[in-house]
């Protein structure tokens, strides 16, 4: 098959085979090409899809934009199974086998002590949330209140959701500390914004933890501590685990 080289992941060489009905973007199976020891991990796309123009339009059609996400990230699951990847960024197109060669050249320092520090490690994702609740709708009788009374119920209640917010901040903290500690490296993002995520709550951590793989375990049942600790103490904070994934948060060489 011709067409642009879509790159998804560079990693070291790998014995175990990849999923056999595995498809990649444009549908088109993922297979390895190797340079000094290194595999990049490509398949085929279509020049009409892919080209800088029109995959500069492609990228702002968000029907078009999950779809691609979704094959791109159901590659990199795959390969998690079976070795470290080094993901690279969505979207990253060659003209030929050549292009994918000077690229691993240029970058293969960079690659190596990168993947150096990812050997058997993957990360896990922490979101902690504050879940407002529901407020007092008020019985009947209170219909009537004063103007006063209503103020001073509302005082109360700004109160009451200032201490929430306080209170999930400082476990989060807490949180965020023991889990650090725990890690091999950590990485604060920005918080979700709840009308893009769709997720109920205000996202007060969001977080990424590099675990080694034998470590997993035991991380994943701290974080299940944390959820069963807040479901009794308060019903007000929600924490999320997510993962493992390729260490996405990591791959940089800023860490």
């Amino acid at each position: 098959m011709t067409g642009l080289r879509y790159v998804y992941a560079v990693c070291r060489p790998f014995g175990a085979p990849l999923q056999s009905q595995l498809k990649g973007v444009a549908g088109d199976p993922p297979r390895v090409l190797t340079h000094h020891g290194l595999i990049a991990v490509v398949s085929h796309v279509p020049e009409r899809d892919f080209a800088e123009e029109p995959l500069r339009r492609h990228l702002e059609d968000l029907d078009w934009l999950t779809e691609t996400a979704r094959a791109h990230q159901s590659v990199i699951d795959a390969l998690t199974v079976v070795t470290t990847p080094l993901p690279l960024r969505l979207g990253t197109v060659f003209r030929d086998d050549s292009g994918v060669r000077v690229m691993m050249e240029a970058r293969e320092d960079d690659f190596r002590r990168t993947l150096d520090r990812l050997e058997g490690r993957v990360e896990w994702g922490v979101k902690v949330y504050a879940q407002p609740q529901p407020e007092d709708s008020g019985a009947p009788a209170q219909k009537a209140a004063s103007g006063r009374d209503y103020l001073r119920q509302r005082r109360m209640s700004v109160r009451a959701s200032e201490d929430m917010w306080k209170q999930t901040e400082e476990f989060a903290e807490h949180l965020h500390a023991a889990l650090s500690a725990y890690a091999d490296d950590s990485r604060l993002h920005a918080p979700q914004n709840p009308a893009l995520s769709g997720v109920s709550g205000r996202n007060v951590l969001n977080a990424a933890y590099l675990v080694s793989r034998r470590d997993s375990e035991e991380f994943v049942e701290l974080v299940d501590r944390s959820k069963d600790e807040t479901k009794l103490s308060s019903p007000a904070i929600r924490v999320e685990l997510t993962g493992p994934w390729a260490a996405y948060s990591f791959a940089g060489e800023e860490s």
